[in-house]
C-alpha cells in the first residue's frame, strides 16, 4: 500500500509569511502577498490564523492611506515558531537535495542540516564562543576603561559576568536588553525566539542609572576595583519587579529567597547591553577544580568522552547520591561530571569550602577513568522548573550531553502559607518539554533509600517487596539535628570522611558560636536584659561573649550616621556583620538595637546563619509603657517634633511575626527575662543543660 505524500504547502506559506513579516513588517498587504506568492484572500486567511495563534500582533498604522490601516509584527511566540519552521523547511530542502544528488551521482551529498539556533552547530566537544578579547587588546582596554564610569559588581553580578564571558551563558552576549528581558520573563524566549528561562540583568541604583546615557560604555569592576569587562549600555529601564517575581518564580512572595533579593537587595533600575571581557574574576580557592566550558570540552576531547552526564548539587555527597550518580551514568551509558555550584546558593546552605572538601573526600569512591569533578561559579535563583531548564542549557554549554534533574530541583522550600513553591516533578516536566530544543537529555532523579535487608540502596518506587523489608532513610532535617546534637550518623547513610568534614565545620550546637538579637522600642528594656544575659553567660564560661548595644555601636562604630531609614539600615547591617564574625569564630554575640525594619533583620539573620544559630528576641513592651518609662526624655522630644523619624512616634516599627522568643517586660523583672532567654538557648541546644 502506497503512503500518501504529506502536503507541506500550508506550513511553507506560514513560514514564508512569518519570515517576510520579520524582514518588512510595514509592507502593504499587496506587497506582502506578492512576496510570499499567494492571493490577497489567502493572505488574509493566513494572517487571521497566525493572529489567532498569537504568532502575529496587529497594530493600527499611522498614515493618510486608509487602504493600509493595519501593520503586522511577530510576537515572541511568532519568532520562536519562525525558527522552528525554518528548521523544518531547511530539513526538507536538504532531504530533497540529497535525493536529487543521489539520483544523479549515486551518493549522498554529505551536507548536514542546520540545527535550532539554541543548539550550537558544534558538537559537545568543539570549542564554544567566548566574549574575551586578546591579551594585547585587554591590556589596551584596561587603560582606556579606567577613564570610564564604573560599576562595582555585587557577588551575584560577578557570577553572572563570569559565565557570560566564558560562554557558560551562551547565546547571551551581555546583560539582557529590555526586549530580551521582557520576552524571557513572559515566555522564556529572548526577542529573537531563542530559549532562555532566566533574566540576566545588571541591576543598579537609580542614582547611578541617571548618570548613564544610552550608547555609553561603562567599566565593570569586581569588589576590589579590578576591571573585568566593558559594557556598552543599550537599555536603561525600571522593571516591574512584582511581575518578574510572579512569572519567573511563580509568586511575589518574599519567603522565596530570590524574590526577597529582588525587592530588598537588587537595584531599582536595570541596564542592558553587550559586554567585552577583559579578564576573568580571580579565584584563589580550589583553582585546579575550576574549569571554563572550553576547558571542560578540551578535557572531554582528550579523554575521548562522547557522552557526559552532569550532576548538579549544592549539598555534600552522601551514599545515596553516589548510588544515584552511578545509576544515571549507567542508564545514559555516559561518563560522569560532578558539577557542584560554588557561587551563591540558598541562604543557610553549607559553605562551599566545606562542601568541596566533602566532594574531594569521596572522589576516590568513583572510578577515575570515567568520572571527573569541576566547580561551577553560578549564582542560583532557586527558581525550580525554570532553574532546571537554565541548568540544562548551562551544562550543554559546558559540553555535557545529559543532565540529572532532581525531584523538586532547585526548590526554595515553603512559601508564606507553608506550602512548597513548586510541585515535586514540575522541574522534570518543564525540562522534558524543551529537551529536544535544548540539545541535552534529561536523566530523572530517583529517590534512593537504603534497604537494610539487602544492604544496598534502591529506587524507592521500584521496591516491590516493601512490606517485607526494612527501608531506612535520613532526611536533611534529621541529618542537621544529628550534627547539631553530636549524635551518630550511620555509615550506611554517609561516608566517614564526609561526616568528619561536616563535624569540623558544624560542631555540636553547644560548641558553636551564636547570636542573640534583641529588638523592640526605645526604652523597652533591651539593653538591660542584654546586659543581664551577658553576665549570666560569662558566669557559665566556655565561649567569649560580646555585647553590641545599640547606643554603644552608635558611639563607637556608627558615629557619623543619622536616623534616616538608609542610615538605620546601614547601622544594623554593621551590627550584623560584626555579630557574624563573632559567631563564625565560635563566640557569642548579644545585639540590642531597635532594628525596626523586618527586611533588615532578615538580612542580618541570613548573614549570621551561615556560621551559627540566630535567636531573635522581641522585647514586646508597649509603646505606652516605653513612653511612661522614658528615662532619657526622648519620647517627649519626639512628641514635640524635636526628634525626627523616631520609632513608634513618627517612624514605623515592623513587629516580628515569628521570633524565637517574645518577652513581656511589664509583668516580669530583668532577672526573670534574662532567665527566659537562657532557657530558650538551652532548649535549642546552644548551652549545656
Amino acid at each position: 500500500m502506497q503512503t500518501a505524500k504529506p502536503n507541506h504547502d500550508e506550513e511553507d506559506q506560514l513560514f514564508r509569511l512569518l519570515r517576510q513579516l520579520d524582514l518588512a513588517s510595514d509592507a502593504s498587504q499587496r506587497a506582502l502577498a506578492a512576496a510570499i506568492g499567494v492571493s490577497l484572500g489567502r493572505l488574509n486567511a493566513l494572517l487571521k490564523s497566525a493572529t489567532d495563534a498569537k504568532l502575529v500582533k496587529i497594530s493600527n498604522r499611522k498614515g493618510a492611506d486608509n487602504r493600509q490601516r493595519f501593520t503586522y509584527s511577530l510576537t515572541s511566540r511568532g519568532c520562536a515558531e519562525k525558527i522552528h519552521l525554518t528548521d523544518r523547511f531547511l530539513a526538507r530542502k536538504f532531504a530533497e537535495y540529497d535525493a536529487l544528488h543521489a539520483e544523479l551521482t549515486g551518493t549522498t551529498s554529505t551536507l548536514v542540516p542546520l540545527k535550532h539556533r539554541t543548539i550550537m552547530m558544534e558538537n559537545n566537544l568543539a570549542p564554544i564562543t567566548e566574549l574575551y578579547v586578546s591579551y594585547d587588546s585587554a591590556e589596551k582596554m584596561k587603560f582606556e576603561a579606567a577613564q570610564l564610569p564604573s560599576w562595582d559588581l555585587t557577588a551575584r553580578q560577578v557570577c553572572d559576568l563570569e559565565l557570560l564571558m566564558n560562554g557558560g551563558f551562551n547565546p547571551l552576549k551581555g546583560f539582557m536588553s529590555q526586549a530580551d528581558y521582557e520576552g524571557v520573563v513572559d515566555n522564556m524566549r529572548m526577542a529573537d525566539g531563542a530559549l532562555w528561562p532566566m533574566p540576566i540583568t545588571l541591576d543598579v541604583p537609580k542614582s547611578f542609572a541617571e548618570g548613564i546615557e544610552i550608547g555609553q560604555d561603562i567599566a565593570l569592576r569586581d569588589p576590589e576595583g579590578v576591571i573585568l569587562a566593558v559594557m556598552s549600555v543599550t537599555d536603561n529601564w525600571t522593571p516591574n519587579k512584582a511581575h518578574e517575581a510572579e512569572k519567573v518564580f511563580g509568586a511575589d512572595d518574599s519567603a522565596h529567597p530570590a524574590v526577597n533579593y529582588l525587592h530588598n537587595t537588587a537595584g531599582d533600575v536595570y541596564l542592558g547591553g553587550p559586554i567585552i571581557g577583559i579578564q576573568q574574576p580571580m579565584h584563589y580557592d580550589f583553582r585546579a577544580r575550576r574549569n571554563t566550558p572550553n576547558e571542560l570540552r578540551a578535557y572531554f576531547r582528550k579523554m575521548g568522552w562522547r557522552k557526559v552526564v552532569a550532576f548538579q548539587t549544592r549539598n555534600p555527597l552522601h551514599r545515596a547520591h553516589q548510588e544515584l550518580t552511578f545509576r544515571a551514568a549507567k542508564e545514559a551509558q555516559a561518563n560522569l561530571l560532578i558539577h557542584p555550584v560554588v557561587g551563591l546558593t540558598k541562604p543557610g546552605d553549607i559553605d562551599h569550602f566545606t562542601r568541596v572538601r566533602c566532594y574531594e573526600a569521596v572522589l576516590d569512591q568513583y572510578p577515575a577513568s570515567t568520572t571527573s569533578m569541576s566547580l561551577l561559579n553560578l549564582a542560583m535563583r532557586m527558581a525550580g522548573p525554570r532553574e532546571a531548564v537554565w541548568h540544562g542549557l548551562i551544562r550543554k554549554n559546558h559540553g555535557c550531553t545529559h543532565f540529572i534533574v532532581g525531584r523538586d530541583h532547585a526548590g526554595p522550600g515553603s512559601n508564606s502559607q507553608g506550602e512548597d513553591f513548586y510541585g515535586p516533578y514540575d522541574a522534570q516536566d518543564l525540562f522534558r518539554t524543551h529537551e529536544d530544543e535544548m540539545g541535552i537529555k534529561m536523566v530523572d532523579f530517583k529517590h534512593m533509600v537504603y534497604v537494610q535487608d539487602r544492604a544496598q540502596y534502591e529506587p524507592n518506587d521500584e521496591i516491590e517487596d516493601r512490606d517485607n523489608v526494612t527501608i531506612l532513610n535520613i532526611s536533611g532535617t534529621e541529618l542537621r539535628r544529628r550534627l547539631s546534637e553530636g549524635l551518630e550518623i550511620p555509615e550506611w547513610f554517609s561516608f566517614p570522611a564526609v561526616v568528619n568534614e561536616l563535624r569540623r565545620t558544624r560542631p555540636p550546637r553547644a560548641k558553636q558560636g551564636f547570636t542573640v538579637f534583641f529588638t523592640g522600642f526605645s526604652g523597652s528594656g533591651k539593653s538591660t536584659i542584654a546586659n543581664a544575659l551577658m553576665v549570666k553567660l560569662m558566669e557559665m564560661g566556655g565561649r567569649p561573649t560580646t555585647l553590641l548595644d545599640g547606643d554603644l555601636v552608635r558611639k563607637n562604630l556608627s558615629s557619623e550616621l543619622g536616623f534616616s531609614k538608609e542610615h538605620r539600615d546601614l547601622n544594623i547591617r554593621r551590627i550584623g556583620y560584626v555579630a557574624s564574625e563573632i559567631t563564625k569564630n565560635g563566640g557569642i554575640a548579644i545585639c540590642a538595637p531597635i532594628a525596626p525594619y523586618a527586611t533588615t533583620r532578615r538580612a542580618v539573620r541570613e548573614e549570621i546563619e551561615q556560621f551559627g544559630a540566630f535567636l531573635e528576641v522581641h522585647v514586646a513592651t508597649s509603646i505606652e509603657e516605653c513612653e511612661r518609662r522614658d528615662r532619657k526624655g526622648l519620647y517627649k522630644l519626639a512628641r514635640e517634633g524635636k526628634i525626627k523619624e523616631f520609632t513608634g512616634i513618627s517612624d514605623p516599627y515592623d513587629v516580628p511575626e515569628n521570633p524565637e522568643l517574645r518577652i513581656e517586660t511589664e509583668s516580669s523583672d530583668v532577672d526573670n527575662c534574662a532567665h527566659q532567654v537562657l532557657l530558650k538557648l538551652e532548649s535549642m541546644g546552644l548551652i549545656g543543660a
